[in-house]
């Protein structure tokens, strides 16, 4: 169905006003490309940029969501092409000590030999994005607070509720601006995905942390999955039997490359962005947030890498989950570096002090206590970004707090549940609850906890739960008491233990005895005591924000500046050009890497371990059919100036013809904030050149299949 979004007249006039701003800047949602056509077009888009706004038309419906980023279908079997790094829990969870496919890849020898993911794994189809503002808040409009809150979540219900009749299809509604619009989101959910080619981890991580958001760069971050379906042609969970998913369109992998000035076009799905928010929060991001995300990262990694020093069964259980809070480390790092680099905070309160200048009435009425409200919620301090560590970064613990919660919620009507845990969900929580086993050692949690929990012992009175002192105690010698008695003790290590307490907790039954779960009992009523508080004050921001939206719009669009809500996780295109970096004085890159830099970098020691296959067929020099001629070699990676974030890994990158030439991995250094403030001077996406992808595909760990089964040359 069309995504077209209605425009207000500040909108409007900020859309037509943004080409005297920059016009590579914008998350735009598809239905916004028609008014900005034109400035498409002078970029060098060659395409009809009306098609662009028709989620279910090609080429946007080959593009979907791949576990926590985007992929892009690419053969009509439904083969995914998507980044090393976002399918790297699948292949950590398909490698075992005896055989590390993490190291040595993976090619999957016929369908038969394809791999299943974890079982939380999902690819979500959009099919459907519709605007549903007036439902949403027909029921809310007069109330405040927890009351607000609850009305929104009431009408988001039951529009999934009614969405989801049959169980094709998985809904949301997604806030827009805000709390100023509400779209109503259909996705086909494929559970049965499975592994299909993996190259070694010398390849799609080749650098590691070291090079991580650097250029230049020289990373194979690809892999290449399947979705499946029933022989009926429905969504299943993982059989021998089902039969590869056909997708409504898939993307043409290009056989030629992009060049400095060439028109790039990616679409995706972006996590979180934060440029719309209030000067206050800018600043407490610098002040506070980062800098504790920054520390408590350092510590969580140096415990993981501390207990899988001399276990090898450890370092496997932990692999992804140590490259995920090594990633979310260094952006933490970068985006409070770029934020103080850009005085971004100055600039944020001056252009806001502006703005409320211009604005009068109710709006700057509900501004003013918009305020109020956030810095209430400022004073929650690090407590609430501790607990929820606690909860995302452990296994055992997490299947507790997991079990517990459904318990409660299942005694209530499915419609009063609290979402994440109605019916529509119970098949995500028992993944959870399945791969747990893959990603846990006891030694491994007690670690974590210790350095979570010793943080959360140390903070003021005002910002702790009494449970979870009752709990853990107050001293490191009472955590660690604390945690060996319970590890000792508990069966939940076990996946039979687990799931019968699921079956127990899904009909709201009492749970067999553990002694994690008894911990669970009142550390869930206290969450819930602090979640009342929560909603509460975000109940204040859905009702309030709306007026700072029109007050922003209505500010930018007088000053010819861009106008694009912030992302949301919802599909979003970005257009630009290929284009190079000059991120400081008398420093300046070229937009394109080579093979050169591998042999150039590789130092035989990981994360600069260049595999010897690969140093061999460099040697070589057969790039035909693959190489740039400009540079007399095989293109790696390329810069161009797309406007992306977190949740755009994966994304494919379209030349003017709708090609796809490039895959997003990373951002540059300097533009790791952007999910802050935008600076086009620095701001550059990172991509795997399919050239690259291809030669490696073709003449260093072939699969000739797989390549004629994407059109392409096998040779």
């Amino acid at each position: 169905m069309p995504c077209k979004r209605p425009l207000t007249a500040a909108l409007a006039a900020g859309l037509l006003l943004s080409a005297a701003a920059h016009a590579d800047e914008g998350m735009w949602l598809p239905g916004q490309l028609p008014d900005i056509a034109q400035q498409m077009r002078q970029a060098g888009f060659r395409g009809d940029a009306r098609a662009l706004a028709d989620v279910t038309r090609p080429p946007l419906n080959a593009v979907v969501r791949v576990g926590g980023g985007t992929g892009a279908f690419v053969s009509s079997d439904g083969l995914l092409l998507t980044n090393h790094h976002v399918a790297y829990g699948v292949i950590q969870y398909n490698s075992r000590p005896e055989r590390d496919i993490i190291d040595a890849g993976f090619i999957a020898d016929g369908r038969a030999d394809e791999r299943p993911s974890n079982p939380d794994f999902r690819v979500l189809v959009t099919v459907g994005f519709d605007r549903v503002t007036d439902e949403v808040l027909a029921e809310a409009r007069g109330l405040d607070g927890r009351a607000y809150y609850d009305a929104v979540e009431a009408a988001g219900k039951r529009l999934v509720a009614d969405c989801e009749q049959g169980d094709e299809v998985r809904c949301s509604v997604a806030n827009m601006d805000y709390g100023s619009d509400f779209y109503l989101i259909r996705q086909l959910e494929l559970r049965d995905v499975r592994l299909v080619y993996a190259p070694p981890r010398a390849i799609g991580n080749y650098g590691d942390e070291i090079d991580n958001f650097m250029w230049p760069r020289h990373s194979g971050d690809f892999t290449l999955l399947r979705a499946y379906v029933g022989r009926d042609g429905r969504p299943a969970d993982y059989s021998p039997d089902n039969v590869p998913y056909a997708p409504p369109a898939h993307l043409q992998v290009a056989r030629n490359g992009l060049h400095a000035g060439d028109y790039a076009m990616l679409a995706g799905y972006p996590g979180t962005t934060f440029r719309h928010r209030t000067a206050a929060e800018f600043d407490a991001q610098v002040r506070q947030v980062l800098p504790q995300r920054v520390a408590v990262f350092d510590a969580l990694i140096a415990a993981v890498e501390a207990v899988g020093r001399d276990d090898a069964e450890v370092r496997t259980r932990y692999a992804a989950q140590l490259q995920t809070l090594k990633n979310r480390r260094k952006r933490a790092a970068g985006e409070l570096e770029g934020l103080v680099r850009s005085d971004a905070v100055r600039q944020r309160r001056a252009d806001e002090d502006a703005m409320l200048a211009a604005t009068r009435g109710d709006d700057a009425r509900d501004i003013a206590a918009l305020q109020m409200v956030l810095a209430q919620g400022n004073a929650a301090g690090e407590g609430e970004q501790l607990l929820e560590l606690i909860a995302s970064q452990t296994q055992m613990l997490r299947s507790a707090l997991l079990l517990e919660r459904l318990r409660i919620e299942s005694a209530k009507p499915d419609a009063q549940r609290e979402r994440g845990y109605q019916q529509r969900d119970h098949a995500l929580i028992e993944g959870v609850l399945r791969q747990a086993q893959r990603r846990y050692a006891p030694e491994g949690e007690k670690a974590l906890l210790t350095v979570l929990l010793g943080r959360y012992q140390q903070l003021p009175d005002a910002q702790r739960l009494p449970a979870f002192d009752a709990a853990f105690g107050r001293t490191p010698a009472a955590l660690a008491s604390a945690l060996d008695a319970l590890y000792a003790g508990t069966t939940l290590g076990e996946e039979a233990q687990r799931l019968s307490r699921f079956e127990a907790a899904r009909a709201a039954q009492a749970l067999a005895d553990d002694p994690l779960v008894a911990l669970a009992g009142p550390l869930v009523a206290a969450q819930l005591q602090a979640e009342d508080a929560r909603k509460t004050r975000e109940g204040e921001q859905l009702r309030l924000r709306p007026a700072y939206m029109r007050a922003l719009v209505a500010w930018r669009a007088s000053q010819g500046r861009a106008v694009y809500p912030d992302a949301n996780g919802t599909l979003r295109v970005s257009f630009g050009r290929v284009e190079p970096l000059a991120p400081r004085d008398a420093v300046a890159y070229a937009p394109v890497t080579t093979v050169a830099g591998i042999v150039e970098k590789h130092t035989g020691q990981t994360p600069f371990d260049a595999p010897a296959p690969l140093l061999d067929a460099i040697a070589r020099g057969d790039f035909a059919g693959t190489d740039e001629p400009t540079l007399g070699s095989q293109p790696v990676n390329f810069l161009t100036n797309l406007d992306t974030t977190g949740g755009n890994s994966g994304s494919p990158v379209l030349d003017a013809r709708g090609e796809l030439v490039g895959l997003n991995f990373d951002s540059n250094w300097e533009s790791v904030s952007a999910s802050w403030w935008f600076d086009p001077r620095t701001k550059r996406a990172i991509h795997v050149d399919m050239r690259y992808m291809r030669w490696l595909m073709a003449k260093v760990y072939p699969a000739p299949a797989l390549l004629e089964e994407m059109g392409l040359p096998t040779r």
